[in-house]
């Protein structure tokens, strides 16, 4: 079953930033498919699931997709393109937005965590990126944003797996829109450079007052912006807040001026997967 109404593939969309983008992409005419391993049959210790997330799309009048996946498994990545691609028929935007940032000193870790981070913060992105550009490209176009942090170009952010793996995914953008820069993909990349509230971040910052804290609204601003874009605007990084000088992100915001939403007061600094 394939629509007129163009579509948007979103990881990490159970929560946080990767439910904001489902609902305002919906909000602006896109069907969605919400990707999470996060599901009602299957939750996970925070609130949200993608079941929840693709109900709120339907609310909007919106067709949505709530699957699981787990993207570190190349097999889960290429099952959900296939699927995607039968049951809606096209892919104009796929942000990829889940991650895990693993708390503690790197020598003091197991190296698995250290292969964790890269599976999910690096080889994720690359297996949606391999199993869905092919199919932007012989659709004629495409759009693929990826989601970076400050952390990728601060050390002192203390979790150097996150900051490596960011800055990769990073590397990642700028080299993949260079090779489809002449097959109408386009491939950018939001640098988040400021606090913004999600469940996931308040998670592991236990007692802290995030309430000046910027709502997730603003990385909406900034994804639909780059969906407009001509497909030549290509490889780019760009961090949100150069996007608020460029006027297209709207200006300061403060999650405790949200109705709705707590104050991040939350146990245990743990990892967390979006």
């Amino acid at each position: 079953m394939s629509g007129d109404a163009p579509v948007a593939v979103i990881t990490g969309a159970s929560r946080g930033i990767g439910k904001q983008f489902a609902v305002d992409f919906a909000a602006a005419g896109y069907d969605v498919v919400c990707l999470a391993r996060s599901t009602d049959d299957s939750p996970t210790k925070l609130p949200g699931t993608v079941d929840e997330t693709a109900q709120l799309v339907r609310d909007a009048g919106r067709r949505a997709l709530a699957l699981p996946l787990n993207v570190q498994v190349e097999e889960e990545v290429a099952a959900i393109a296939d699927r995607v691609y039968d049951e809606l028929g096209r892919c104009d935007v796929l942000i990829n937005n889940a991650a895990i940032a693993i708390p503690g000193k790197t020598l003091e870790l197991p190296t698995s965590r250290w292969r964790l981070a890269m599976d999910v913060n690096v080889h994720g992105p690359l297996y949606m990126m391999y199993h869905f550009c092919p199919r932007m490209v012989q659709a004629g176009s495409g759009r693929v944003i990826n989601i970076s942090s400050g952390a990728a170009v601060r050390p002192e952010f203390g979790r150097i797996s996150y900051t490596v793996t960011k800055r990769a995914l990073e590397a990642l953008t700028e080299g993949m829109g260079f090779e489809l820069q002449e097959q109408s993909v386009a491939v950018n990349c939001i640098r988040l450079d400021f606090a913004v509230w999600s469940e996931g971040y308040a998670y592991t910052l236990p007692g802290v007052d995030t309430s000046e804290f910027e709502d997730p609204v603003v990385m909406s601003d900034a994804a639909l912006w780059l969906a407009r874009q001509p497909l030549d605007y290509t490889g780019k990084v760009l961090a949100i807040t150069q996007m608020r000088e460029m006027g297209a992100v709207r200006g300061n915001t403060r999650i405790a001026d949200r109705e709705g939403w707590g104050d991040g007061e939350t146990a245990g600094a743990r990892e967390v997967k979006r």
